[in-house]
């Protein structure tokens, strides 16, 4: 069976007409595509370990189920649970400012750091 997703796809591309909904989608998905990429590699660290999901979750605290939803779900992971699977997998987190060249194109909405 497959979603027929033509209406939702036909809203955001009319939506995306309007600079400011532009705008904000534009934020929100570099917002998720940045915690998809983090989530992403820390699965693949626990994966080249040889862990389990499950033993990562007793080694974090974490419900089994939740950390599973985690790797395989769009979700928001709070920063203190993806501190503590990078220290339990060997890794840190770090942020890197973009070159000037990649973000002098890109304008934020004055609220945002």
């Amino acid at each position: 069976m497959t979603l027929d997703t033509s209406y939702h796809e036909r809203r955001r591309e009319a939506g995306l007409k309007d600079p400011t909904f532009r705008r904000e989608y534009e934020l929100a998905r570099a917002q998720i595509d940045q915690v998809d990429a983090v989530i992403r590699q820390l699965d693949e660290l626990r994966a080249e370990s040889g862990m389990s999901k499950a033993e990562l979750a007793r080694i974090v605290g974490k419900n089994p189920a939740a950390l599973r939803r985690l790797f395989s779900a769009e979700v928001n992971p709070e920063l203190k649970t993806v501190a503590a699977l990078a220290v339990a997998l060997g890794a840190e987190i770090r942020i890197v400012p973009r070159s000037r060249h990649q973000s002098a194109g890109k304008k934020h909405p004055a609220n945002v750091v």
